[in-house]
């Protein structure tokens, strides 16, 4: 049973990292949007592409402009923080319990 647990711990330890490199990609992408860089730009091409999948589908469900300002990172990162703060400990204590 320790494989399994150390599986899941990895898993739990993975998926933070890569939910904190998500949650700076979103801040970055959100800041930038403020000062409209090049589009053709290949770091803006990747920030836009790495984000506005998930932009699209928070404002198919909610509208998040108000006032002209876009709250889908916003959602995103409470999301991300979530997930964080749920997901991730969950996995681990499931982990600790299996051994």
């Amino acid at each position: 049973m320790f494989v399994i647990s150390n599986i899941l711990l990895a898993v739990s330890h993975t998926l933070d990292i890569a939910l904190e490199i998500y949650k700076w990609i979103v801040i970055v992408s959100a800041l930038l949007s403020f000062v409209n860089p090049d589009p053709y730009n290949p770091v803006v091409k990747f920030l836009r592409s790495a984000t506005e999948p998930v932009y699209r589908i928070i404002r198919k469900y909610i509208p998040t402009i108000v006032y002209n300002v876009d709250f889908a990172p916003f959602i995103v990162i409470l999301f991300i923080i979530f997930l964080q703060r749920f997901l991730v400990p969950t996995l681990q204590q499931l982990a600790y319990q299996i051994q």
